[in-house]
């Protein structure tokens, strides 16, 4: 199924007829846009909704560390990015053990950036790199990263369950859950074709976090979130495309 979504300059969106969707005049970047100081106040607890971590993992026990966190939270990871005239966060995941997957838009204008795990561990960055096509970004870590997940055979259709894990508003490491709802042209990089739209929550801070499957499976890459609250994500297969191309990253220049 694809959602359609018209996005115009100075006026509101209009609903299609498929329309399951109201994109509104813009829609809303999750990550580095909700810079400090001048960031809003923390989001109620009851519109970001915190709930215990799904197991995801067949192998259900085992893949708990001693601290009880399991895989899929094990994998997340807070960026904090240290800019030269502010300071964002948003979120991330391990693609391997010194690879992490994130936004453009979050590591974008940085002096600095400052990863940490979700047991508060700080992460030395060895590099960074954006894609010019889609918010998608690349950042290298010195040290090893605790868990990483694999990317999904094939995207998700609609009705799918999905679970997005990160940390909105930079503060505590959360888990929420919706269904996939269909498609639609990505509203801020047309070129990029289709992303899915799902109604889990995300909030400023989401930005980066991996959307997964019920086998604990990465479908997307949060980057955004429409006016009247769905999830924007660019689906592993674009993800797992653009990976593949040499050509499709270049280096971080600081600030």
């Amino acid at each position: 199924m694809s959602t359609g979504a018209d996005v115009r300059r100075g006026g509101p969106a209009r609903r299609t007829a498929a329309g399951s969707i109201l994109l509104g005049a813009l829609a809303l970047l999750l990550g580095a846009c909700s810079a400090l100081p001048e960031m809003p106040p923390p989001v109620p607890q009851d519109i970001v909704p915190s709930v215990a971590a799904p197991s995801l993992s067949a192998e259900g026990s085992a893949q708990l560390s001693p601290d009880g966190f399991d895989a899929v939270q094990r994998m997340a990871v807070r960026i904090r990015n240290v800019g030269c005239d502010t300071l964002s966060t948003g979120s991330g995941f391990a693609l391997d053990e010194h690879t992490l997957v994130t936004n453009r838009h979050v590591v974008a204008d940085s002096s600095t950036l400052q990863v940490s795990t979700y047991d508060g561990r700080d992460l030395d960055v060895s590099a960074a790199s954006t894609a010019a096509l889609a918010d998608l970004a690349v950042v290298r870590t010195a040290d090893p990263l605790p868990s990483f997940p694999r990317l999904a055979d094939d995207d998700p259709a609609p009705g799918d369950d999905v679970t997005v894990v990160g940390y909105p508003a930079g503060g505590r490491l959360t888990v929420t859950a919706g269904r996939v709802i269909g498609t639609t042209t990505d509203p801020l990089h047309e070129n990029l074709g289709e992303v899915l739209v799902t109604d889990a929550p995300v909030e400023p801070g989401s930005s980066g976090s991996a959307a997964l499957d019920e086998a604990g499976d990465v479908i997307g890459v949060v980057y955004a979130k429409t006016t009247d609250g769905r999830s924007l994500l660019v689906p592993q297969s674009t993800l797992r495309e653009m990976l593949g191309d040499t050509a499709a990253f270049t280096e971080l220049t600081p600030c």
